[in-house]
This record gives structure tokens, sequence and C-alpha cells, in this order.
């Protein structure tokens, strides 16, 4: 199916006839970024794995692995399937899969990858002895992390103790092959005060290495630790307990990882690279106008758009309903069509609310990427 803004690919200022809202790249500020925490990795010696559940895109996860990533993370199946067929390597599902149609959509897609490409996590003893089981199917054992709480606790053993054991039963099982342990703190990578994130992420790696110690000691060791995101990356290579970073948000930032990273102490610094333009549809509000942008164009579960052009950045945005927002301008008012482009509160949601990327070089659109993974479970 064709798309409304096609006929403006390669057409000087078709930014500003965009059918809106789209969901927009700044794509020199995309590839800085890319470029940038490879370049960081390289240097302090770790491995990268981004996140892909940020982009959903087999384009940017393509660039990801040109600058020197290892592979990708997939927290779905379905988000794996959809690497896996666009020819990613080194696949790390980081969510167990545990009833019966994920477990036989995994072996089929282990089946059909190759070696190393395809890694899964585990926190459960049953989940092991079901992965075993179903695994006998394979040409070679399943790659498996298993998965630690990490004090987060979405997924992941809840004790030392807990996590050592699936390490022993993991090794101990014929159809799989224990490669290392995954340890994502989702709940550090936010936290605004440097100090204070310093010194959960530096508790965290202490916790990791006294973990990766014993599992060796009993036999299992790990040749993968890996976690950390964006808000810790680089305070997590300290003392090489991480043999390889998640950080997924870096490639588009957005308000709230950039009020979390406001302290500008982190480096390398990281652009915005991800915007949704939207247009001024009625200007009969008192001391507001409204926009086309709204609840299904933006993630709510985190901080509110903010203005990046269009507008004083001062500017306020309000959710106004499904599909509209409500603007108050600071500054000159904006008139009827005025584009006004805005920043996204929480990327990865906000990305799966969207079909396509709108890529754009300055004022010119140079290309619609689809949104593969959206949806995908």
């Amino acid at each position: 199916m064709s798309h409304p803004n096609e006929a403006l690919i390669g057409v000087p200022g078709g930014r500003a006839r965009l059918d809106t809202p789209v969901l927009m790249i700044e794509r020199p500020a995309l590839m800085r970024n890319i470029a940038r925490m490879a370049e960081f990795a390289g240097t302090r010696r770790v491995g990268l794995r981004p996140h892909s559940k940020t982009h959903k895109s087999v384009e940017i996860a393509r660039l990801q692995i040109a600058a020197g990533a290892l592979g990708v993370c997939c927290v779905t199946l379905g988000e794996a399937e959809i690497m896996v067929a666009g020819g990613i390597p080194g696949v790390l599902i980081t969510s167990p899969a545990v009833t019966p149609s994920k477990i036989a959509r995994l072996m089929k897609l282990a089946a059909g990858a190759g070696p190393g490409d395809v890694m899964i996590v585990v926190d459960h003893p049953r989940n092991i002895v079901e992965l075993d089981q179903a695994a006998a199917c394979l040409d070679r054992p399943l790659d498996v992390l298993v998965d630690y709480g990490a004090g987060y606790n979405r997924t992941g053993a809840a004790s030392h103790a807990e996590l050592l054991g699936l390490a022993l039963l993991v090794g101990d099982a014929p159809n799989l092959r224990l490669r290392g342990m995954q340890a994502y703190a989702g709940n550090l990578q936010h936290i605004a005060e440097r100090a204070r994130r310093t010194a959960a992420a530096a508790d965290l790696r202490h916790t990791l290495a006294h973990l990766a110690e014993a599992a060796h000691g009993q036999g299992t060791p790990f040749e993968i630790v890996t976690g950390a995101g964006t808000g810790t990356h680089d305070l997590d290579p300290d003392g090489h307990v991480f043999t390889e970073l998640q950080a997924g948000s870096y490639v588009f930032m957005d308000v709230d990882y950039r009020n979390a990273l406001a302290d500008g102490l982190n480096g390398p610094p990281f652009e915005v690279a991800l915007l949704v333009q939207t247009a001024v549809v009625s200007t009969n509000g008192p001391d507001w106008v409204t926009t086309d942008g709204g609840i299904k164009c933006f993630a709510t579960d985190g901080p509110l758009p903010e203005v990046s052009s269009g507008v004083d950045p001062a500017s306020r945005y309000q959710l106004f309903g499904d599909e509209h927002g409500k603007l108050f301008p600071v500054g000159p008012r904006p008139a009827l069509g005025d584009r006004i482009e805005l920043v996204t509160p929480h990327c990865d949601p906000t990305v799966n609310l969207h079909d396509v990327f709108h890529v754009m070089e300055g004022d010119t659109l140079v290309a619609i990427w689809p949104v593969d993974g959206r949806g995908k479970r």
C-alpha cells in the first residue's frame, strides 16, 4: 500500500508539506547517535547488543550492526522473528518464552537461524525442563542465559541461590547451552540525580561480580553478562563485569531520557533524533490551538511531549483526546495549518503507535521505513 507522503521523497522543502501527523527520524542525528555509542563501546572494550524494542526496525538494526554491534535484543518472539528474517545476527530474546505456543515458535526460529543467532533467557526451573525437552528437535543445543531480577524483578531470579541453581540446571540439560547471565535494571535508567544513579549502578555491578565468581566456582561460568541501558551505559563498563550493553533508547532519545540525563555529565552526548510533526487544525480556543496529534500518536506512560520547533519551545502541550493535542503557545500564536514538531515523551511505545518512520535530511524526506516489529508479540 502506498503512503500519502511517498510522492515527497527527494522533494526539497517537502518537510513543510507532509501529511500529518508523522513520526520523523532526523537521519544525521540518528547516525551520529549510532556512531557515538559504537565508538564508546569500542573504547571501553565492552560489547554492544542494542535493544530493538526501541525502534522495531530491521533497517536501523542493520545500521547498528554495520557500526559494530554484536546483534540486537528483542523483548518478544515476534520482534525476534522479524529480526532473524531480516538477516540480523546475534538476537537475544530478553523475556522468557513459557507457553507451549511460544516454545514451539522459539524452536522453529532457532532451527532456522545460524549458531549463536538466537538466545533466550530463563528464570524458572520448569521452563528449563520444558525448553530442554523441546530443544531435542534441534541439531544443536539451544543457547540460554539465566535471568537475574537485578532489583527490578520484572523477570529474573529473585535471589543469588535461585540464580545459581538455574545455572546448574541449564548446565546439566543435554539440549541447552548456558551462555551467561542477563541482569537488566530498568529501575536505574531514569534516576535523574547522577550521584544516586552512579551509586546504584555500582552496587548492582558489585552483586553481579560476586554472582559471576560464584557461577564460575560451581562450574557454570558466564561467557556473557548482559544488561545496562542508555541511562547507565557510561557507568556499567566500569569493573569489567558486563560483557555487553543492552542500551536502546540512545538511537532516538526522548523527553524522559533527556530529563534523566540533563546534568550533561553522561558521555557520549546523544541527540534527539525522533520527532512527531503535527499540524494546527483549529485556532478557535481562547488561549490554545488544537493540533492533529493526540493519545493515538504519543505514548502516555511518561511525561508530555515537548515542543521542538514551529513555536517557542517554552510552549506547553497537552493531550486533547484520541486524535488531538492542545498547545498553549508562548509568543506568536500559530496559524491554521502551521506545523509543530514535538519531542516524543517515551520513544519505544510511541514508535509502536506508528506504521512508518519518515526519514529526514533537513527539509527533505529521503526515505520511508516501516516499523517492522510494530505489534509483534
